[in-house]
């Protein structure tokens, strides 16, 4: 029997993301996955210290946007580019997953849930992604981003 579920989250335009858990019955743990890809801005020397800087950056700011109420304070970030092939003009796949866990049982099709999700990842990405000075992030590796329906109202 199948416990494991994952939910996308739409409205993003450089990235995709999803959430999900392995076991929806017994919710304990919550996992936020961000995939993208990044191009760099110029060239630096320690591509090194600009992934782990920036996975810091992730580290913070789920820190701060956390809602302590439905989330423990202990988190896992995990940040996943791979900093030996990283070129100016090229793009690499960067994966984000961020695993939370959960202070007291709740449906995983909750609205509640899908609101702090949605709201926890659109801090991360005002706060490392659209201030990043080094990488541009893209939807696909060809260079697409999606656009974003808006409704509009006829007055």
């Amino acid at each position: 029997m199948k416990k494991g579920k994952t939910n996308k989250l739409t409205g993003f335009r450089t990235f995709k993301s999803q959430y999900g858990t392995i076991d929806s019955t017994n919710l304990k743990s919550i996992y936020l996955n961000i995939q993208t890809w990044v191009e760099p801005k110029k060239e630096v020397e320690n591509w090194n210290r600009v992934v782990l800087n920036m996975s810091r950056g992730v580290k913070h700011s789920v820190y701060e946007h956390l809602n302590r109420d439905l989330f423990d304070d202990k988190f896992i970030v995990d940040l996943d580019l791979r900093t030996s092939g990283i070129q100016v003009k090229k793009k690499s796949f960067m994966n984000l997953e961020v695993n939370l866990y959960v202070k007291e049982h709740m449906d995983f099709k909750s609205p509640k849930l899908k609101k702090q999700i949605k709201s926890l990842i659109q801090s991360v990405y005002s706060d490392v992604f659209n201030k990043n000075e080094h990488f541009k992030f893209y939807l696909t590796k060809n260079g697409n981003t999606r656009v974003i329906k808006t409704k509009t109202q006829i007055v």
